[in-house]
């Protein structure tokens, strides 16, 4: 090849460098105008949006193999993207002092070590402890590993909730998407009489959500999103907590009727699924009228799900 044509390689090279920059720092900034209508792909790309900056290095080593400057320089866009929008969690600090913890856990319906996963819950030193999963086979085994320091308990179906404070006005919340049976009763409602004061605390197992052929399954989890979202709106309480599997992210606009009433953590990723190799926090610990500085994935238990542990600093 001459001088002429390695060139104008090197210029197509440049342009299909800067365009993939361009795209990888596009895609995150601008996810919510990716339509949902087909598949949900708009609610599949926000469940991993964090991991699209895996790109950016990707692009560095075609620059530097292929010689191109102009493909380096185009990397700092999606650089600047990544840092604007998720650069907070990763290196804020967040404040020190906090007035409750909570420890958040799917345990898992086929646990095959419930007691072992109760004294990892246990060790975590959380004044509140709220589960999904829960099996009425395995329940006496949290009762008995939590009941010393956790004296206070609220169960419903498969959530529960134990406390090292009184608790008051325990209800069953209804989220049951349409068609879903009676039998389906994954959401409860408790006042906590925290040492700062009374807290709401909603503890919650909203609907999987499937990967399959025809895209992202979420329609029965959107739908107990809204009315969930809908009982928080309805909620006189001056400071609530919403704690749970909610089997999304904070950014899924799936979740929006519900998460646009919360605030999230402005600190830590805490990536708490798949256990074995955590890629995204669908375990949350949301607030209102309080905030969560601060959320911690924790160590494996015999869940397919990772504990999460957040910090409380009431208002």
């Amino acid at each position: 090849m001459d001088d002429r044509g390695e060139r104008r390689a090197g210029r197509r090279w440049d342009a299909w460098l800067v365009a993939g920059a361009v795209g990888v720092a596009g895609l995150p900034a601008l996810h919510s105008a990716v339509p949902n209508g087909v598949g949900r792909l708009g609610s599949l790309l926000e469940t991993f949006l964090p991991w699209l900056g895996v790109a950016v290095p990707l692009l560095g080593c075609l620059a530097v193999l292929g010689r191109s400057a102009a493909g380096l320089l185009a990397c700092l866009v999606p650089v600047a993207v990544w840092l604007w929008m998720f650069g907070g969690l990763w290196f804020s600090s967040p404040p020190e002092s906090y007035d409750l913890t909570v420890v958040q856990h799917n345990v898992a319906d086929d646990n095959a070590d419930p007691s072992g996963t109760a004294r990892a819950l246990l060790a975590t030193r959380a004044g509140l402890v709220a589960v999904q999963e829960l099996t009425p086979a395995a329940r006496p085994e949290y009762e008995d590993v939590l009941g010393a320091s956790h004296p206070y308990r609220a169960v419903h179906g498969t959530v529960g909730l134990w406390s090292a404070w009184p608790l008051s006005d325990v209800r069953p919340v209804d989220v049951r998407p349409e068609g879903f049976p009676k039998s389906w009763r994954r959401a409860l409602r408790a006042t906590v009489s925290a040492p700062g004061g009374e807290v709401a605390v909603y503890v919650v197992h909203l609907p999987s959500v499937r990967l399959g052929p025809t895209g992202f399954a979420s329609t029965a989890r959107d739908e107990s999103a809204a009315l969930l979202g809908a009982r928080i709106a309805d909620d006189p309480a001056d400071r609530l907590l919403v704690v749970g599997d909610l089997n999304g992210t904070v950014q899924d606009r799936g979740l929006g009727p519900l998460t646009s009433r919360l605030h999230a953590p402005p600190s830590g990723f805490a990536f708490s699924w798949p256990a074995s190799l955590p890629v995204a926090r669908i375990d949350q610990v949301l607030g209102r009228g309080v905030a969560v500085t601060k959320v911690s994935a924790l160590d494996a238990t015999g869940s397919d799900h990772r504990p999460v542990l957040g910090r409380v600093l009431l208002r």
